[in-house]
């Protein structure tokens, strides 16, 4: 029935309704395709794509936004020149009515350009399951190569350490200087918090979390969660909701900014 009322309503146009109406939705194709390929390039040149996608892809999503503005650009150069020769626009079949797909491409990439990707937050990580192991399912990140000096390590890096030799009693005594965000588990006493950092293999719906724990002085209202920290600390070994656990005894906490790049590779 709504096939049908629509060709009885396109009967109804004269061909120059036609031809005006087919040239309008062409260009809403080129506006939706123009759109996405600057959306791209923007997340590139301001700083976002790392929010969303490992490094090592980004050429993919830049040679796309560049390919997407020259097929764009091409398109409407023959628009044009159709237009100045009183041609008609391509006609082309989708399953959806005219110009409703386009209009739904467009209406998405507006949004992306309006909204700043947000970093994972720590209900997040507690929702994806925070863990001091990279695991077997999951894809290790980049080449493992230990720090000289304990006190060199990136929490990621004391992370693929435990992963390889998991004994935490092996590492009692050396230093740690580490950076992450703030979580409160449940779990954990009230002197604990966990520190965290959010991993990315491919892009941000791969993202999973990281952590040790973080025995402080006091009570951990003082920091709340989401709350960016660099400690400086010993590591010891704990027990902690049945577990024995590599635990940094922090001996100094200083906030800072959230980092350029939040997440680690």
């Amino acid at each position: 029935m709504i096939g049908s009322k629509s060709k009885r309503k396109q009967a109804k146009l004269s061909p120059n309704q036609s031809k005006t109406r087919a040239w309008l939705f062409t260009w809403l194709d080129v506006l939706a395709i123009g759109a996405w390929g600057i959306l791209m390039l923007r997340y590139w040149l301001t700083g976002k794509l790392n929010l969303l996608i490992h490094p090592d892809y980004f050429w993919l999503v830049i040679s796309g936004g560049i390919g997407l503005i020259i097929i764009a650009a091409s398109k409407a150069w023959e628009l044009l020149r159709r237009r100045r020769n009183s041609g008609t626009a391509t006609q082309h079949v989708t399953l959806f009515p005219p110009g409703i797909s386009s209009s739904l491409l467009l209406v998405t990439a507006i949004i992306g350009m309006t909204f700043t990707p947000r970093v994972f937050a720590s209900q997040t990580a507690l929702d994806r399951g925070v863990t001091d192991s990279l695991g077997a399912t999951r894809a290790q990140p980049q080449a493992f190569r230990s720090a000289r000096n304990p006190e060199e390590r990136s929490l990621l890096d004391w992370v693929r350490t435990l992963n390889v030799y998991p004994e935490p009693d092996a590492y009692t005594g050396q230093s740690a200087k580490v950076q992450g965000f703030v979580i409160h588990p449940p779990e954990l006493p009230p002197e604990y918090i966990l520190i965290s950092r959010f991993v990315i293999t491919c892009c941000a719906a791969d993202a999973y979390p990281v952590g040790l724990p973080v025995k402080l002085s006091s009570s951990r209202q003082a920091y709340p969660p989401d709350t960016w920290l660099e400690i400086e600390g010993t590591m010891m070994t704990d027990t902690l909701a049945g577990k024995r656990q590599l635990t940094i005894q922090a001996t100094s906490l200083t906030q800072i900014a959230e980092p350029e790049n939040p997440y680690e590779y």
